[in-house]
């Protein structure tokens, strides 16, 4: 799990052009591999389209057994927190700490939108 990965939402429409390597995750999202937030920003731009950063941060924590079963899962439970009306999000930080036995992982997103417009209506009630 690398800072500033990005996350797509099932069904997220990309241009044409860019069709980036990806892994399906449990939940309807897939991460995009080996492309961090910032080149696939570039990439998605020069197509002519807009990823649109929005400063809500999605944060959730969940408990496990290890750091790394702790980190996905709280992983998986951030992405669920992203509202619908987004289709990818960046990951921003991703905190392990281990109390009493138990990993507890703190996870926030930054939601994002991948669109070919620039117009940001879908975006008014934020």
């Amino acid at each position: 799990m690398r800072l500033h990965s990005v996350f797509l939402r099932k069904g997220c429409r990309l241009p044409d052009r860019l069709d980036p390597l990806r892994e399906p995750l449990e939940n309807g999202w897939t991460q995009v591999v080996d492309l961090d937030a910032p080149v696939f920003g570039t990439m998605i731009r020069q197509a002519g389209w807009h990823f649109m950063q929005i400063r809500n941060f999605c944060t959730r924590m969940r408990f496990g057994i290890s750091r790394k079963n702790a980190a996905e899962r709280a992983l998986v439970h951030t992405l669920d927190g992203i509202a619908q009306r987004f289709n990818a999000a960046e990951l921003q930080s991703v905190q392990v700490a281990k109390y009493f036995g138990f990993h507890v992982a703190t996870v926030s997103m930054q939601p994002r939108k991948i669109q070919q417009q620039t117009s940001l209506d879908c975006l008014s009630d934020i």
